[in-house]
């Protein structure tokens, strides 16, 4: 990989967006925005003011002048000013590179939630799609996916969520009569190249999952207690893998669970099933008999060679194996995760991947972008073998978008994540009946989620739409050893 471009920048509250716009338009460099502090060599340097900014990037000046609805001196318009600043660094960079990106300037993991926002202030599909190629450089086909999602989102959401007495006259679109429920297992059977999620390989840890369920059965327990009254509207239980739990362990689990909640009103039941190694029939019976109607079986590809590589150890035909008995089992709600962009991978090879899960048939299919997370070993990998071995393109995104649609799939959800590759996007596709629904309200952030578990976060919704968060510690022996210190967070919460 090439030296690391340099950024600096006088006010750190515009890091964030400085370096995903960079490192868009430079994804095979390393990019390091530092403010305050005098290096040489700068790639770039931007002031930013009150009434707009310069950039000298590589020796030539840019300035913007903001226009006075987006002065920031009014606490108000300072998201019109950023607004305005991101459109003017996304345009010197594209001048610099020849480049326009699918997103343009978009720099947050909700992109969809424009387009939402706008559907609810009754907006229409052209004075979205011109808000959003005009203000953000998107190009077409993204805000017109952006809108496609954006709508059925709604749909799916004015369909579900009905009011506390369940009046199939009327839905409810108040999303804050319920609320949702994430349980975090942070065990995995092994780490992949590319993860940075808080998980433990399962092999040193086995000796402590007991009490961890213990602890999580009491966090559990307490926010039941907290919630009595409210209507729980889904169950998610991910990773982490859920299934490196042994069936005793999941049993005692999902019995606390159905015990301490009420049930009556829930709509989804999810458990990441997730690695094919975990998978045991013993493991699904327990899911089946405890209610839960939706799992993921992932694979994320098809080929051996790459699961070799990232460091997933289920075979291909495990994998396979895994997803016929979960359907023996009765279970008609079966996703499968896929990312494209691992090393090594071409076109031909995210082909083969899609023909195997067609010919499988699943119910819904998510398809991830490879994103390069600092934490991850795949940062390592790229050192040695050069970022030229990560390749998504249009061509392989258009692949598994054609591989949904003959699966009869529509796009229901999507996200982007920082440093993803090909500045594309993660999208979730379903066939009719069978979206997640607990994806679209954490995509969307329109209801509160209650997370418990080590690593996992809270996110209050309030009724301003202001949105409050609470993290329980990462590290797992920690999490046990304050377990009553999560409680009382939760408690001032």
């Amino acid at each position: 990989m090439e030296s690391t471009l340099l950024v600096s920048l006088n006010d750190p509250s515009f890091e964030y967006d400085v370096h995903a716009l960079v490192k868009a338009f430079y994804p095979d460099r390393n990019v390091k925005v530092l403010s305050g502090e005098r290096e040489e060599n700068f790639f770039a340097e931007i002031e930013i003011g009150e009434g707009g900014a310069r950039i000298c990037l590589e020796g030539r000046e840019h300035k913007w002048q903001a226009k006075e609805e987006e002065k920031r001196s009014v606490p108000e318009t300072r998201g019109d000013f950023k607004n305005g600043f991101k459109a003017f660094l996304y345009e010197v960079l594209s001048r610099e590179t020849g480049r326009k990106l699918p997103w343009g300037n978009l720099t947050g993991i909700r992109p969809t939630k424009i387009a939402y926002g706008m559907l609810e202030q009754g907006k229409n599909r052209q004075e979205i799609m011109d808000y959003l190629e005009d203000k953000h450089f998107v190009s077409g086909e993204k805000a017109a996916l952006s809108i496609d999602i954006a709508e059925r989102e709604r749909e799916i959401l004015s369909k579900i969520l009905c009011g506390d007495k369940g009046d199939s006259q009327g839905y409810s679109r108040d999303f804050s009569l319920g609320y949702s429920l994430y349980v975090g297992i942070p065990f995995c059977p092994t780490t992949c190249l590319y993860c940075s999620f808080t998980s433990y390989p399962i092999g040193g840890y086995r000796k402590i999952v007991d009490r961890y369920v213990d602890c999580l059965l009491k966090e559990l327990e307490y926010v039941a207690r907290k919630y009595q009254g409210k209507r729980l509207d889904c169950v998610y239980i991910g990773g982490g893998t859920p299934t490196t739990l042994e069936a005793e362990q999941l049993d005692r689990l999902l019995s606390g669970i159905k015990h301490f909640f009420d049930f009556s009103q829930v709509k989804e039941f999810t458990v990441e099933a997730g690695r094919a190694d975990s998978i045991t029939k013993e493991k699904l019976s327990v899911l089946k008999e405890k209610g839960v109607d939706r799992i993921s079986v992932n694979p994320q590809t098809m080929k051996q060679e790459t699961l070799d590589r990232i460091g997933r150890k289920a075979s291909v035909e495990q994998v396979e194996a895994a997803f016929f008995l979960a359907r023996q089992m009765g279970f008609d709600n079966i996703n499968m995760d896929l990312i494209l962009g691992l090393p090594g991978e071409l076109a031909q090879d995210v082909q083969h991947t899609i023909d195997r899960v067609a010919e499988l048939g699943p119910d819904s299919l998510t398809v991830h972008s490879l994103a390069v997370k600092r934490a991850s070993k795949l940062n390592q990998w790229i050192q040695e073998n050069g970022i030229s071995m990560l390749k998504n393109t249009d061509e392989t995104m258009e692949i598994a978008a054609k591989g949904a649609r003959r699966l009869h799939m529509e796009p229901y959800y999507l996200y982007r994540q920082k440093n993803i590759s090909g500045n594309f996007e993660n999208v979730g596709y379903a066939r009719p009946g069978k979206y997640g629904l607990y994806n679209i309200l954490i995509m969307e952030e329109k209801q509160t989620i209650i997370a418990c578990g080590a690593g996992s976060i809270s996110k209050l919704v309030l009724p301003d739409g202001r949105i409050e968060r609470s993290s329980n510690v990462k590290d797992v022996t920690l999490y046990i050893e304050k377990i009553d210190e999560m409680i009382q967070r939760k408690e001032a919460f």
